[in-house]
């Protein structure tokens, strides 16, 4: 365990300023962050070192508090670290504040030349971080290993002209699809042994365990099948290693410049399943689809609350002339949709819950008819097919004593029907 006195050490603190008091004091607001930029590399490796020290313990600390989020820097912060803990975020008293010139070195610490230069054109930057650490054991270490190894998703950005960063754990312990409560159905669809080809969507907002679920479908396919699987992320999270499968993991920004030349790319580099982090614009949803109509297998992600909505959703980011055209290739491809939350449990941890599609002939004509929204009520009466709506799935959670009736209602899509599902009306 590290402690509180051992995070910052008065040496590194000297050393993150020695920097800092050489800027010219004429330069102001966000032209001192383009001078750090320009001149980071002329900075002692001293310094440097000092530096990484300093945000790998602060790392290092938010891991055993089990934060899944790091907030640092920026003027909202107001020189605090913030962490959430169980979904709840807020002041890490404990730590010591940080100047906003201190802040932007420490983040900028964590970038190569590139990544700044990306920062400073773009004003945002996604990447990844690894800390590696010998020192103590976790659960999710490797007993056969002196070291662990822990990646986190960055987010890096200006907030009133100041550098601020979001860094989110991806804590190398896989969770597996019977962990995460699919049933036989559900698994059927997600396997290639039984689907070969097709769409999966597994939809959500930010911070509602996509990138988990994604996970959890790799390791399974890794462990039960004959193939080759290609994912595409950014930035990639957790690092897979091949077992049964080749697995090939391509971050954007480092080893492909997008998820749409990800996708083109894999078709020449014989895959069988395709995992796409995100289908975030129009191009990269043709291409998803041209993927599965070429026989394979295609797993992504969408930032949609609902099942229905991510098929609204894919039609609408096309141009109205395709959203027809669109809207066929959808139906003839889509194997299911998996629209998740996740939902505090009456220990203040997580749990998640969930609204699952499986695209039977009735929803195929649906979705070819533009009769969306007859949908939910062919979920609502599939549970013999494994489908089960985001209000069932809750009610479920809370008959089982294992949320309460207030985040029941607080996290359902239609608290009115819920209400009514629940007989609270």
């Amino acid at each position: 365990m590290i402690a509180i006195e051992e995070i910052v050490p008065n040496e590194s603190k000297r050393l993150l300023n020695s920097f800092i008091d050489r800027i010219p004091k004429t330069i102001r607001g966000s032209e001192k962050i383009t001078y750090m930029i320009e001149n980071f590399s002329e900075i002692p490796i001293e310094e440097k070192y000092s530096m990484i020290e300093i945000m790998d313990n602060i790392l290092k600390y938010m891991v055993q508090r089990e934060a899944s989020d790091i907030e640092f820097g920026g003027f909202g912060t107001e020189g605090h670290v913030w962490f959430r803990i169980f979904g709840q975020k807020d002041i890490v008293a404990e730590l010591p504040k940080f100047s906003d010139d201190e802040s932007a070195l420490l983040i900028l610490s964590l970038m190569t030349e590139k990544q700044r230069e990306k920062l400073e054109k773009d004003r945002n930057l996604d990447f990844s971080y690894t800390i590696v650490d010998g020192s103590e054991k976790h659960s999710f270490s490797n007993p056969d290993d002196d070291t662990y190894e822990i990646r986190f998703r960055v987010d890096a950005y200006f907030d009133v002209d100041r550098l601020a960063m979001n860094m989110r754990s991806i804590v190398p312990q896989l969770r597996t699809l019977e962990e995460l409560e699919f049933g036989s159905e559900v698994e059927k669809a997600l396997s290639y042994n039984y689907i070969k080809q097709g769409l999966v969507l597994i939809t959500g907002i930010t911070g509602s365990g996509k990138s988990t679920t994604l996970d959890a479908i790799i390791q399974w396919h890794n462990n039960n099948s004959k193939a080759h699987i290609t994912n595409i992320a950014a930035p990639l999270e957790y690092v897979h290693r091949s077992k049964r499968c080749i697995i090939r993991q391509r971050e954007v920004g480092k080893d492909v410049l997008s998820f749409h030349a990800g996708v083109v790319q894999a078709l020449r580099q014989d895959l069988d399943i395709m995992v796409v982090g995100e289908m975030r614009d129009p191009a990269t949803i043709m291409a998803a689809l041209e993927v599965t109509d070429t026989g394979h297998k295609v797993f992504s992600t969408m930032h949609t609350s609902s099942a229905v909505e991510s098929l609204d959703r894919i039609v609408a980011e096309v141009h109205t002339e395709e959203q027809e055209r669109v809207r066929n290739r959808l139906a003839d491809v889509l194997v299911a949709v998996i629209s998740q939350k996740l939902v505090p449990d009456m220990d203040g941890k997580l749990i998640l819950a969930k609204e699952v599609l499986i695209v039977t002939p009735n929803i195929k004509a649906a979705i070819k008819n533009n009769n969306t929204s007859e949908i939910y009520l062919m979920i609502n009466q599939g549970a013999d097919l494994g489908m089960i709506t985001l209000e069932q799935d809750l009610k479920n959670l809370y008959l089982e004593n294992r949320i309460s009736l207030e985040n029941a209602i607080q996290y359902s899509n239609n608290k009115v029907l819920f209400k009514q599902i629940i007989g609270v009306l």
